[in-house]
């Protein structure tokens, strides 16, 4: 991987996703690290994940899009150290003043005491009580979960509350919360999503490479499955040229894992990712390079990325369409189909405080 222009050259990039750590678009001045003859030689120094701590005042983000089938959602992290190189929420690292690129992989932002915000939040007078979707812009269960423990907190208060809970993820950890996650879903408070992008561990180790290694995620799905966790497989993001031809043996894989749904998003392209995944297909896949450019721009009307409502998430033509009938041929045939009843929210109720009357029935 080449050096990229803003890091110094004894700096050691190891298992990250993206090959460049530009400038973010709001910047003023772009800073470029240059060998001017005077630097001392330097040791290698392995480029780290760096967490700093935001102590939030608000945390639930309401959205109004036709696209997503949620208005309300938290996120306990900001950046991802997945690193995977198509993430579609790497330019919301530009608002920090940080980079899209390397930056949003090694400079991750938590959110300690989060937990009492959503509490009071979800507790005003006059909420309205709907799905809360968590993971929906970088992903609740990545590493440095293990550590702080904050999407553990957001968990006990929907857990607590009864509030009905959507999960996307594509993180492991999630099975260190099952106790929580069981009784929920035994009421049908909480579903969770969980992405699988390729059977194919060598590329999964490129393009997603600090996540759990594909066979690792079928076994999750595996264990929620086992608890009673409804689970859906999350075919996303689908690379034309380079992971379509997989469809069909990850939904009958993760059928067979015990997957009750399944869902597909097309590859998108947006703002700063466009040219992170161009650098990455010219570094890891050239031979399918302009393949995949070239269906990419079939999808969107020629360019990168078209942001319509109702086409984002697939764009259309011949290509989205194939891709749409194989899928939904595919999940007729091993019974990914069934309906899922709405997660309930009657159940929705302030939990008792130490010291509270308890009720006689």
């Amino acid at each position: 991987m080449s050096k990229p222009h803003d890091l110094r050259p004894e700096t050691v990039i190891r298992a990250r996703g993206a090959g460049r750590n530009e400038t973010g678009r709001f910047e003023a001045v772009q800073r470029e690290a240059v060998a001017d003859g005077w630097d001392m030689l330097e040791e290698a120094q392995l480029l780290r994940t760096e967490v700093r701590l935001e102590r939030p005042r608000s945390v639930i983000s309401y959205n109004r899009s036709p696209d997503l089938p949620f208005d309300r959602s938290v996120n306990p992290y900001r950046g991802c150290e997945h690193g995977c190189i198509y993430c579609f929420a790497r330019p919301s690292h530009a608002y920090l003043n940080l980079s899209p690129g390397l930056d949003f992989e090694t400079r991750l932002i938590a959110r300690p005491g989060i937990d009492a915000v959503l509490a009071a939040e979800i507790g005003r007078k006059g909420y309205q009580v709907a799905p809360m979707a968590l993971g929906t812009n970088t992903d609740p269960y990545q590493p440095c979960e293990a550590e702080h423990r904050i999407m553990r907190s957001v968990l006990q208060v929907l857990h607590d509350w009864n509030h009905p809970t959507a999960i996307t993820t594509k993180g492991t950890l999630i099975e260190r919360d099952l106790d929580l996650l069981a009784p929920m879903a035994a009421k049908g408070l909480v579903r969770v999503g969980l992405s699988v992008t390729t059977l194919d561990a060598g590329l999964a180790r490129r393009l997603e490479p600090r996540c759990p290694a594909p066979a690792r995620r079928l076994a999750a799905i595996r264990r929620l499955a086992d608890a009673g966790v409804p689970v859906r497989v999350m075919v996303a993001p689908v690379i034309p040229g380079l992971t379509d031809h997989e469809l069909e043996p990850i939904l009958t894989a993760a059928a067979g894992a015990g997957a009750q749904a399944a869902s597909w998003i097309m590859l998108r392209l947006p703002r700063e990712v466009s040219p992170l995944v161009q650098d990455w297909l010219a570094t890891h896949a050239p031979d399918r390079a302009a393949k995949v450019m070239a269906r990419i721009r079939e999808l969107h009307g020629g360019k990168d990325y078209a942001a319509d409502w109702g086409r984002r998430m697939r764009g259309e033509g011949l290509w989205s369409d194939l891709i749409a009938q194989r899928f939904s041929k595919a999940c007729a045939r091993l019974g990914l189909t069934v309906p899922q009843p709405p997660l309930r929210c009657d159940l929705f109720a302030r939990p008792p405080a130490p010291g509270d009357q308890l009720a006689l029935f």
